[in-house]
């Protein structure tokens, strides 16, 4: 059956490959194409000097063909296969023909007879060359025009595809960048969130500065041999990336839902996927690069590639990894009864920020504020866990326990932004710090009351005598998304101009079905966005701010 696959098309084959060039065909030529069936086996031709993408189904294999141009005697060549994925089985196979036959097969005057006799004569077929594995594999050797030869490829595992480069010019410049004779990677520094590295140039960095460039691959999974297998990963990941800046540098490199960050000539693409993060970073041509904002006390994997800009080919660096040192243990700060503090986390540096409070009575109070971004509140009591969870707004948790147990309270930041949260433990629950809040702290607008001057907006009250204080700020069409994400609850009108100031008044009431209050807000612009605030006052004098409510009047009444 093997001989079968290899002289099927060969008789075909030969022609095409004698009687064309084995480069790129030009449309022309492919119009000269009379049959389906010739222009069949001609697609199987491998093209010299031109990097070929081959789709492999699994346990099917794929064969390609080349010789070399009419009228050539000895000469070099290699072959360059880079599997994208997982591991394949490659082969290359030669025929020796001889050359009466092949000159008759030039002119087209061979015979059915004479055909019937090659095509019987398998001990003319050696395996010159056989591979498994998923690494970049190069193949050089000696070829004649006298000569056949045929690339096979399987995958066992699965559906895959991998690139296939033939030349058989050795007197221009390599389609793929030159490796140093040492193409290791060197780790030189390793920090808590950050790794140095270093590697050895490569020679076509020397000579053909302006064209190439290296890229650093940056995982928590694994070492990839080339670039093809790197970004078949990272697709297969599913990653979601918001949309950001878009520059274009390079198609091999570069998927349009891709993320790209230029800042201080580096271009880093960032994808994020369910496994984590895998960051491609492209420093131009500096062979030493520091790695930041890499999590503590975690393993990291690093590929460096050199990239030609110019044909997208890569070379692959052996690939290192390294672990980030373990992050110190923080200090650990004490809380005072009754005394409320401010807590600011740096959700890329900092990971934990502890308080510790040695309990006086038996019964206490925390109290947390939400002010800005998102925090995880954990509390401890003697070593045991007592609470863990995601705060928003105001939150209280009351404790019993034992004159001096000691609390450990642990903050952390749940988004890479800033995050603030005010903290305060007490034992005196007949006075709160914090007025009585409503059931819930939105502002609503009425879109009926809404007029080219003035806009009506409500609010819950509760049933406790309390001032209301309103806001209002003039805002633009970009400053929407700003104003809602950067505002901090925690703050209170005194922080703001008097300009922006409404009206204060007092409201309560008995009945919490009714407890709903109106206010229209006059005065105000044609086709403006205004940005509405309401503080409530309790007793204690601090504030809570409602959630901040945007409203356009309308352009025409």
């Amino acid at each position: 059956m093997f001989w079968f696959w290899f002289y099927q098309p060969l008789h075909l084959l030969m022609v095409a490959c004698l009687c064309h060039s084995i480069k790129a065909p030009t449309t022309s030529s492919h119009q000269s194409f009379n049959t389906n069936l010739f222009n069949f086996y001609h697609s199987l031709i491998l093209a010299d000097g031109k990097e070929t993408t081959v789709h492999l189904l699994k346990d099917i294999p794929k064969r390609y063909y080349f010789a070399l141009e009419e009228g050539r005697a000895l000469a070099p060549f290699t072959i360059t296969v880079t599997p994208c994925d997982v591991p394949i089985e490659w082969s290359i196979l030669v025929h020796k023909a001889s050359a009466s036959f092949l000159g008759k097969a030039e002119r087209g005057d061979h015979g059915s007879q004479e055909v019937s006799m090659f095509q019987k004569a398998p001990s003319m077929v050696s395996t010159i060359f056989n591979y498994k594995g998923n690494s970049v594999e190069t193949y050089m050797g000696m070829s004649s025009h006298s000569a056949l030869y045929m690339l096979e490829f399987l995958s066992t595992e699965r559906d895959t595809h991998i690139t296939v480069y033939l030349t058989t010019d050795t007197t221009s410049g390599h389609l793929y960048p030159e490796l140093p004779i040492d193409p290791r990677i060197d780790v030189i520094g390793i920090g808590h969130t950050t790794v140095t590295l270093t590697w050895k140039h490569s020679p076509s960095v020397l000579q053909h500065r302006d064209n190439i460039q290296y890229c650093l691959l940056v995982n928590e999974k694994h070492n990839y041999k080339s670039l093809c297998a790197a970004e078949t990963a990272i697709r297969s990941s599913g990653m979601k990336v918001p949309p950001t800046l878009a520059l274009s540098l390079s198609p091999y490199l570069l998927e349009p839902q891709q993320v790209m960050i230029l800042s201080k000539s580096e271009l880093s693409i960032i994808n994020k996927v369910s496994s984590g993060e895998v960051r491609q970073v492209c420093m131009g041509t500096k062979n030493t690069y520091t790695v930041p904002n890499l999590s503590p006390s975690t393993q990291y994997y690093f590929d460096v590639f050199v990239v030609n800009l110019l044909t997208n080919a890569s070379a692959a660096y052996t690939g290192t990894f390294a672990r980030t040192l373990e992050e110190p243990e923080p200090k650990v700060r004490e809380l005072k009864d009754g005394k409320m503090i401010q807590v600011v986390l740096d959700g890329k540096k900092q990971k934990f920020y502890s308080l510790q409070y040695q309990a006086r009575h038996k019964k206490i109070q925390f109290t947390f504020q939400l002010c800005r971004g998102q925090v995880r509140v954990h509390i401890s009591k003697n070593g045991k866990a007592v609470t863990s969870e995601n705060i928003s707004g105001l939150r209280y948790f009351s404790l019993k326990g034992k004159l001096l147990d000691t609390y450990l309270v642990q903050l952390s930041s749940t988004e890479e932004s800033n995050s603030s949260v005010k903290v305060q433990v007490s034992t005196h629950f007949h006075k709160p710090l914090f007025p009585l809040l409503p059931e819930s702290l939105k502002i609503k607008s009425f879109s009926k009351l809404r007029t080219c001057n003035s806009v009506t907006i409500a609010w819950l009250g509760t049933q406790e005598k309390s001032k209301y204080c309103v806001y209002k700020k003039r805002i633009e069409e970009h400053q929407v998304w700003t104003e809602l994400q950067s505002a901090d609850r925690c703050s209170g009108p005194e922080s703001r101009p008097k300009s922006e100031k409404v009206l204060c008044k007092y409201f309560y009431e008995i009945n919490l079905q009714r407890a709903v209050t109106t206010e229209t807000i006059k005065g105000l612009e044609a086709g403006t966005l205004y940005l509405f605030d309401v503080y409530l006052f309790g007793p204690s004098g601090i504030p809570i701010r409602y959630h901040s409510k945007i409203v356009k009047t309308r352009k025409k009444c």
